[in-house]
Formats: C-alpha cells, structure tokens, sequence
C-alpha cells in the first residue's frame, strides 16, 4: 500500500516539544499517524498529549518504544546532529522537515549516512505521507489527500498541495506522496523515489514535480528511460527564473546549462514522460493520461 510508510510505522519526533514539533505531531495524530516517541534532551519522562512518552535521546526511544521512523522538527544548527543521531540509533527511515541546514554541513551528514543502512528524505522537505494507511510524516495537510493509485514525488512543498488538491478533486487519489526536498544536498533523489513507486504494485501512474537547479532532473529522465514501466507526468518550474538568483529553494537556481527548466522539460521529453504545461494542468494531465490507460 504505497511507499515508505504503512500501518506498522512507529513514529517519533526529535523536537516534539517545541512549536513546530509540538503541532505536526499533533494534525498527525490526528490524521491517524502511530506517534510512539518524542525525544528532547532534557524532557525524558514527560508525556506528550498525556499519553506519548518523552526521551531525552533517539537510542533510548527506539529501545523503548521500537520507533522506525524519526520525523525531525529542530533549529538548523541542530538539525545535522539530529539526523546524525536517528541514523546511530538504527532508525531506517529519517524525515528532516528543517529549513536552513548548512550545506557544508549536510555534505558531511550524506557522507556519513553512506555507511549506514538508513534513507533520509529532506531536509527542507514536507515530508510524507500514505493516505490509504493514514500516516503522515511531516508537514502535509492531510485534508486534502485520498487514498488510490497515483504516486506523487516533487522538491517543492507548495506544488505537491497544488498536486494533490487538483488530483483530489477529480477522484485521483493518492497511494503515496513524498517531498524530497528542496536543498542543494537532499538524503533521498528522485531516481530512488521513481524506483520505490515503480516497484510498487498500488501505484498505477507517478506525478514528478521538478524544478531549476542542478541535474536531478536529468538523472531521473535518464532512470525513467531506461527502468520506468508506467506513465510519468512532469511539470519542471522556473522556465523564466534568471540565471545566478535563487528562487525560493536553496537548490533552485540556475548555474549553468542544464539547470534550466528548459533542460529539465527536453531530457523528460526524450524520456517519454508526459510534459503537464503549467501548474493549473498537473490534475487533467494525469485524468487525460489514466483514462487513456484504461
């Protein structure tokens, strides 16, 4: 039932206690998601909500309570440290909502999580979520998600809402949706996450949001090519950015050739993705390409 996340995912959140912690933690449980741990250093033994246990570090919550997923809610300069300590602790899963982190240091962080059997999605990422499992990890309005058959990856926040709220709308539901973030050195590329939802047997068709800024665009083209079985509709955005300023995203500026959008679109073109023309078409573009499945 989708990718990543599923009914026997056991949540903890480093930062739980602090603002932005505390409210993702909350809408999740709400939605659904099993949250088994906080950890703040300093707050072990507290209750969150009155019923979810506080630790003052990963190891001692996930021998605990058996926590696989770590969602990451802490300021920039911690926030390496923190996905550092998941990683020790022998949790699998890692979502690193965090804006910010140094990219000298994030390349220290990928380097060191080579060596560990771990997949980091973000950091500066929504998150992720399964809607048919009803279990959110990040910052995603679960409103507006359904489950069903379309898999939805994107390095903008913003745009996967816009997705999700057109596919929705047209009874497109969702098997899966994750945001890989939007930094220049992100855990988890979009080659991965075409491979997870092309394996997966509830994903029928993959939405791919992409945008100007380096070459992950191009390498997944060249994974859809070669290895993709279902359709793949793309939009890439930032075709009228201008080269050297950052648009939005610390990864979203044009430094050469090939990380314009119009790169970006002719390598998903040669790949024989099916190009959405704007954010407003994201939801007919895959109603038009699933009934022309069916």
């Amino acid at each position: 039932m989708g990718i990543l996340l599923n009914e026997d995912s056991r949540i903890l959140v480093q930062g739980i206690t602090g603002r932005e912690g505390s409210f993702h933690a909350r809408t999740g449980m709400a939605y659904g998601t099993n949250v088994v741990a906080g950890v703040t250093p300093g707050r072990g033994g507290q209750l969150f909500e009155d019923k979810v246990p506080v630790f003052n570090s990963v190891e001692e919550a996930v021998a605990e309570t058996g926590a696989n997923v770590s969602l990451i809610f802490v300021p920039p300069p911690f926030a390496p440290d923190a996905i550092v300590e998941s990683a020790d602790a022998g949790v699998p899963l890692i979502a690193c909502i965090t804006e910010g982190v140094p990219v000298q240091d994030m390349a220290k962080v990928a380097r060191y999580l080579e060596r560990k059997p771990v997949r980091l999605i973000g950091p500066n990422c929504p998150g992720m979520i399964n809607p048919g499992a009803r279990c959110k990890v990040g910052i995603m309005p679960a409103n507006i998600h359904m489950p069903g058959r379309v898999g939805v990856v994107s390095r903008s926040g913003t745009l996967t809402y816009e997705a999700v709220g057109q596919l929705t709308s047209l009874g497109l539901g969702q098997s899966s949706c994750v945001g890989i973030g939007g930094d220049p050195i992100v855990g988890t590329s979009f080659a991965e996450i075409l491979r997870l939802y092309n394996d997966d047997p509830d994903t029928d068709i993959i939405v791919f949001i992409g945008e100007i800024g380096g070459t992950m665009e191009q390498e997944a083209a060249a994974y859809i090519k070669e290895s993709v079985t279902k359709p793949v509709c793309t939009l890439i955005v930032g075709a009228t950015a201008p080269p050297g300023k950052r648009m939005g995203h610390a990864g979203a500026i044009i430094t050469g050739d090939s990380a314009r959008a119009e790169a970006k679109i002719e390598a998903m073109r040669e790949a024989g993705a099916h190009i959405i023309p704007t954010p407003a078409d994201i939801g007919a573009t895959a109603q038009t390409v699933m009934q022309g499945m069916a």
